[in-house]
């Protein structure tokens, strides 16, 4: 499922909510290619360490981890930096995923 966030200049992004497929079978490039530096970065690491200490199994079971909660990671990071829902439809998704908390 994807929503629409746009900040106060005006640009929108089309982000997914859920799991990542993209990351399950890339790694950390989808984050690269986002832009996020900092989550790119912590995703090969921690891949990286725990890959040379169990013979690659540990990057394996992290990037199974990283895809169940990377979009969501995103979206907060994206909310931080002053994006938010575009319409009442992104609103409502990230309500029903408790990323953001209900209007009142």
């Amino acid at each position: 499922m994807h929503i629409f966030l746009q900040n106060n200049a005006g640009v929108t992004k089309n982000v997914k909510v859920g799991f990542s497929w993209t990351t399950l079978f890339f790694g950390f490039f989808p984050a690269l290619f986002r832009g996020d530096l900092k989550w790119a970065v912590i995703m090969f690491l921690i891949s990286a360490a725990l890959g040379v200490f169990t013979v690659g199994i540990g990057a394996w079971v992290s990037g199974i981890v990283f895809s169940f909660v990377y979009n969501k990671i995103y979206i907060k990071e994206l909310l931080e930096k002053g994006y938010r829902p575009a319409n009442a439809e992104s609103q409502a998704v990230l309500e029903r995923n408790q990323i953001i908390a209900r209007a009142a």
